[in-house]
């Protein structure tokens, strides 16, 4: 199916691609916003992704797997060249933090929304604190879940790049959540900060 759908983007087939443009628009788009922290942003990237993936059909192998990776890595090149400063994504913390959650009657439940708010604050402070090649690799492995295969193919490097910029993330990340969330919660003991990986899962969830 896949192989079939390469093939005819390559012979230039528009209805195939608006098919590539249905399976994955919205994982282009999250993707673009996780880089950016700007929705217009991310609207402008998934546009122009497109645009690229088209212009550059002839170069697509005519059997392999998804195609999901090769647009991911043409959203990543993107994404780096409508990055604005690390301002929006405090912005975007700060907005998170300043949402207001009611729910009156069920305590333990808001309480929950509240930590789950928490984490998600603390976890974008964070990304934005990452260096970009740290954050590419964040996004496409945490959050977009590609293997490291995938991921380097998409940001054309080695594999053992992909593994040594996530590991150094993946520490940095678990240590700014800890300390924004300490600070957040002086009461809660730090080091009691879910996996990476689960806090990567939260944001997900709120940019669908």
């Amino acid at each position: 199916m896949e192989s079939s759908l390469r093939a005819r983007i390559r012979a230039g087939d528009a209805s195939a691609f608006s098919e590539l443009y249905d399976q994955y628009a919205r994982s282009v788009y999250n993707h673009a916003f996780r880089l950016t922290a700007d929705w217009s942003v991310a609207e402008d990237v998934m546009a122009a992704t497109y645009l690229q993936a088209w212009r550059s059909r002839a170069r697509i192998d005519d059997e392999g797997g998804s195609l999901r990776p090769w647009l991911l890595g043409i959203a990543t090149n993107e994404a780096r060249n409508h990055t604005r400063s690390n301002r929006r994504y405090r912005a975007a913390a700060s907005a998170l933090a300043a949402a207001e959650l009611t729910e009156p009657d069920h305590a333990e439940a808001v309480a929950g929304r509240l930590d789950d708010r928490d984490r998600i604050t603390a976890a974008i402070g964070a990304l934005a604190q990452l260096r970009r090649q740290e954050r590419e690799v964040v996004t496409l492995c945490l959050w977009e879940g590609l293997d490291y295969e995938s991921a380097a193919r998409a940001l054309g490097v080695p594999v053992g790049t992909v593994r040594s910029r996530l590991s150094r993330a993946r520490a940095r990340l678990r240590g700014l959540v800890d300390a924004a969330q300490a600070a957040r919660n002086p009461a809660r003991p730090v080091g009691q900060t879910t996996q990476v990986r689960d806090t990567a899962g939260l944001a997900q969830e709120v940019n669908r």
